[in-house]
């Protein structure tokens, strides 16, 4: 399990990030986020929140997690259609499947 807070994060970081995980608040997040990719592939984390009604921040806090466990892949860079920028799209990864994706 990643800890969702940095190393040169403050403390009270690290202590929310305690509290995410040890209330399974942050495996609930994930799997929510994972299913959202699954029914929704290859859209940027914007758009992503804006077809599920899921927040963004959360999901954008949830995809690197679940890329570094290589449940979901960071895909290719597009013009994101909500920020009008450069944003990369996310892919779920096909079960059997978890070895590194790269583009």
């Amino acid at each position: 399990m990643n800890h969702p807070a940095r190393s040169t994060d403050p403390s009270t970081s690290h202590e929310a990030a305690n509290r995410v995980v040890a209330s399974g608040k942050q495996r609930a997040q994930q799997a929510t986020t994972e299913s959202a990719v699954r029914r929704h592939p290859g859209l940027t984390s914007m758009k992503l929140a804006e077809v599920t009604g899921l927040d963004r921040y959360m999901l954008a806090r949830r995809l690197p997690e679940l890329a570094k466990e290589g449940r979901v892949w960071r895909g290719p860079k597009v013009l994101c259609p909500i920020s009008e920028t450069s944003a990369c799209t996310w892919w779920p990864v096909a079960p059997g499947s978890n070895f590194t994706l790269a583009v």
